[in-house]
């Protein structure tokens, strides 16, 4: 097999370390004292942040600045009560931002965790056993089977099997022998040998790969739609405040009067239930993936699922099983297949943690064969000769020597066959990983046939490929194993494009442009997710090893499949805890009714925040008086921003392609329908005024049931992209639209906080409302069909 591409990168990366001369007694207890006073332990740096300081920077934003400044106000007029609940609701949305941000420390321990806590090594002539942190560079190790390598080193001796799948994506263990090079981390599956290490700590392959998942950093689209929409409202309204200080200034107001106007118009223009919706819808979302085998590590994951347009999906123990099987068995003449597994299978381990071996028993248990030779030794694996030996006796007494290895060096020991040397380049040719069975009586040997191994497709990855391509996701490979095995996978599960060029990641690249990304080492996974981040694509990533950390945690939405190891669990934002892929189907699907609810909140917030504070511009010039006060505005924001939550909980019809959060386009589209609802208020303030002439105290209570019902009203008329008729709000939906019309009449009614009104005009203000509903229902199809709000 040849040497991997991430192997030779690694290789080069280490070039200034390999020129450490090492003896075969290793060195002295104090040359390696000095090394390691010089170049720290061998362990990755502990970056944690200061918890102190990770607290503090959650209240420094733009949300928590306007519910800071809200709670200021409140304080500053005596008002704790209305400050304690938004300050309560603040504490909370920095408590979920601290949980969302350990997940990257996590990612950090379990990386950690995977080095090796011991080494064998030798000093002054002695094998020591010592712990891992202290090895230092130019130190003679012994790695054994089972064990795990500590430090990234180069082999002077011997030869090992190593698995390596999970640091550099290579789908099938390695023979290293001398000069190879291995990395910390990596499993010893079989034999034994003597490494000198070339780089620690922070300098080895898991140590850069740690850095990147600790630098790897990505706003969240949810993130950006919050901050925009509170950027937006906060201009708008800003100006409209400003706007409302200057003509209470020329009416000259007395400051009395301006503070508490002036704080009701500030606690009108904060959507503050936005991110505790957000956290909430997210949070049902992630109930609701959990009964289908996939749970959310951070709930941002699921409303990035419904933004994904490009999936990066790593190939070994992704796309495919991380477990070898025998794909084909070419026969030479005067055999069959059934006979060359039989052969193959006897010079082959018997249990033990070689996956080949493993492959091939599997395979031969499975043909049934009668007259099975009786094995008399069994000669292990030999790195030298490139292959394992059996002596054997068949039915009829006569001893056979039976030899399993690489192509070349059992064909060597046969007869010539330009057929069968045909075969196995075509079969290497394919990604294969090719052995030759020869058998035959002392040492005349005759080729009985090849064997072609392979890391096979799930049996769903196909389907899922269909599946997201309908959804209008589109998936493509990114694997570290060798581009003609990552093409024979990729044609298999449906992947349909060209292979990217072998070298470093082209810039400007456009997800269109390839469907295979091979021999990519986990900083070019990084590179690309990033690079398909800044040409705007909201990025997937697939992965189950360490090398994919970076790239997981990177990713707007990190997956992590059920097979992953706990590095890959905690830098992921999604892990399918159930064997396949169809858990990412079901996360785009959830994900995308997610959104939808999300985008029906946000809408409305956008439009009642816009119309509150307009009205309160209108109010005071047609009455001349402050038409709210803060308490009932308090009462607008808990009755109607809170309740509007149940909206989490709506049935919703999910997109059929992905969702984008175009928050101009939103911003429109609630100006546009705000300034509707804004005239429905203002018209009937203004029948309570001219036509029924109510007083100033009557007309703050009708401004007050006007602006709830009317929100109430066009909440239904915008929850759904078409007709209002178009499906069954939630039961939820509809006992917090109920309890909000009933708190506000209650309170209208019974003069409670307000001057009381006649049942007449609060039943009259409702029935209006509905009204008002149906009219909305039909007027905003064109807004959404022409500002593409779906």
């Amino acid at each position: 097999m040849s040497t991997p591409p991430t192997a030779t990168s690694s290789s080069t990366v280490c070039v200034a370390h390999t020129s450490t001369a090492a003896s075969a007694d290793g060195l002295t207890g104090d040359e390696a004292r000095r090394r390691l006073a010089t170049s720290g332990p061998n362990a990755i740096p502990d970056t944690s942040a200061n918890p102190l300081r990770m607290a503090l920077e959650k209240f420094w934003a733009p949300v928590p600045w306007m519910l800071e400044a809200a709670i200021v106000l409140q304080c500053a007029l005596g008002k704790f009560v209305e400050a304690g609940i938004i300050a309560g609701l603040l504490v909370f949305n920095a408590a979920l931002g601290l949980f969302q941000e350990s997940r990257a420390q996590a990612t950090l321990a379990a990386l950690k965790s995977r080095l090796a806590l011991t080494a064998s090594v030798r000093r002054d002539g002695t094998w020591l056993t010592i712990p891992a942190a202290e090895l230092v560079l130019g130190d003679v190790v012994k790695l054994s089977l089972g064990g795990v390598v500590a430090a990234d080193m180069r082999l002077i001796s011997g030869g090992v099997l190593l698995d390596q799948s999970m640091l550099t994506g290579e789908s099938v263990p390695i023979e290293a022998g001398v000069d190879a090079q291995t990395f910390a981390g990596a499993l010893v599956r079989r034999g034994e040998a003597v490494a000198v290490v070339t780089a620690t700590g922070a300098l080895t392959k898991f140590g850069r790969t740690a850095e990147l998942v600790r630098t790897a950093h990505v706003v969240s689209s949810q993130q950006k739609a919050v901050l925009r929409v509170v950027r937006n409202l906060g201009a708008f309204n800003g100006l409209v405040i400003a706007m409302l200080v200057v003509y209470a200034y020329f009416l000259k107001m007395p400051i009395a009067e301006i503070v508490p106007l002036v704080l009701t118009a500030v606690l009108a223009s904060i959507p503050v239930a936005l991110p505790a919706t957000f956290t909430l819808a997210a949070a049902l979302g992630a109930r609701e993936l959990a009964k289908r085998g996939v749970l959310p590590t951070r709930l941002s994951a699921v409303d990035e699922a419904a933004t994904m347009g490009v999936l990066c999906a790593d190939k070994t123990g992704t796309l495919t099983r991380n477990a070898l099987a025998v794909a084909t068995v070419w026969p030479m003449p005067d055999f069959d297949k059934q006979r060359v597994l039989t052969l193959a299978a006897l010079a082959s381990a018997d249990g033990g943690q070689d996956p080949v071996d493993g492959a091939i028993r599997v395979a031969a248990s499975n043909n049934g064969v009668s007259d099975v030779p009786t094995l008399i030794k069994f000669t292990p694996f030999d790195p030298t000769k490139k292959m394992s030996e059996a002596i054997a006796t068949d039915s009829a007494g006569g001893t056979q020597r039976i030899v399993k290895g690489a192509f070349t060096w059992v064909a060597g020991l046969a007869e010539p066959s330009q057929t069968a040397d045909a075969a196995a380049n075509e079969l290497e040719g394919q990604g294969f990983r090719v052995l030759a069975v020869a058998a035959g009586s002392g040492a005349a040997l005759k080729l009985a046939g090849l064997v072609a191994l392979s890391d096979p497709p799930r049996s769903d990855s196909a389907a899922l490929v269909t599946e997201l391509h309908g959804l209008g996701v589109r998936t493509l490979m990114v694997t570290g194993d060798a581009a003609a095995t990552a093409a024979v996978v990729a044609r298999a599960v449906g992947l349909d494009g060209a292979t990217c060029p072998p070298g470093p990641i082209p810039e400007g690249l456009q997800p269109t442009a390839f469907a295979v990304f091979a021999g990519v080492l986990p900083e070019d996974k990084y590179k690309l997710v990033k690079q398909f981040q800044a040409g705007g694509q909201i990025v997937g990533m697939c992965g189950d090893g360490a090398n994919d950390a970076p790239a997981l945690r990177q990713a707007q939405i990190g997956i992590a499949v059920s097979t992953a190891n706990d590095v890959a669990k905690s830098a992921a934002g999604m892990v399918l805890t159930e064997p396949g892929l169809g858990g990412i189907v079901a996360a785009v699907k959830e994900g995308r009714v997610t959104f939808q609810r999300i985008l029906t909140y946000t809408l409305n917030s956008i439009i009642k925040k816009v119309v509150a504070v307009l009205f309160l511009v209108l109010g005071l010039i047609m009455t001349g008086h402050a038409i709210l006060n803060p308490l009932l505005m308090v009462i607008v924001m808990i009755t109607g921003d809170f309740l509007a939550m149940s909206l989490t909980t709506d049935n919703v019809q999910p997109s059929k392609f992905p969702n984008a959060w175009c928050i101009g386009n939103l911003t429109i589209v609630g100006v546009l329908l705000g300034v509707c609802l804004l005239t429905f208020c203002v018209g009937v303030l203004a029948i309570g005024k001219f036509e029924m002439a109510l007083g100033s105290d009557e007309l703050r209570t009708v401004a007050f049931v006007v602006l709830v019902f009317g929100s109430q009203a066009m909440l239904y008329a915008i929850r759904e992209r078409q007709h209002i008729w178009g499906s069954r709000p939630s039961l939820w939906l509809v006992v917090s639209s109920v309890a909000d019309i009933v708190i506000a009449s209650t309170l209208a009614i019974g003069g409670i906080a307000m001057t009381p009104l006649p049942v007449s005009i609060v039943a009259g203000v409702l029935a209006a409302a509905a009204a008002f509903a149906l009219v909305m229902g039909l007027v905003k199809v064109p807004v959404f069909a022409h500002f593409r709000v779906a």
